[in-house]
């Protein structure tokens, strides 16, 4: 999991990557990613070459956002100082 978290640090570095990182629930866990792209292709050929996919350890499936809003977040949960 090291290797596929390296292999898309460069997208959050640039600031493509909104959010990355893992989901518990009741089946278990996976992993949840939100990228801004001008290029769906390169980004599905971006996620085929991660380390995960390549070895068989996780699959990638990818989709399309059609649109949506982004909050600024907050400093403090709502009563946490």
């Amino acid at each position: 999991m090291g290797r596929h978290a390296a292999h898309w640090q460069p997208l959050i570095e640039s600031g493509q990557m909104a959010v990355f990182g893992p989901v518990l629930d009741e089946t278990g866990s996976w992993g949840l990613g939100v990228v801004v792209a001008d290029d769906e292709s390169k980004l599905r050929a971006f996620a085929a070459s991660d380390p995960a996919v390549t070895t068989g350890v996780a699959e990638i499936e990818l989709g399309r956002m059609l649109g949506g809003f982004l909050r600024a977040r907050e400093r403090s949960f709502a009563g946490v100082e």
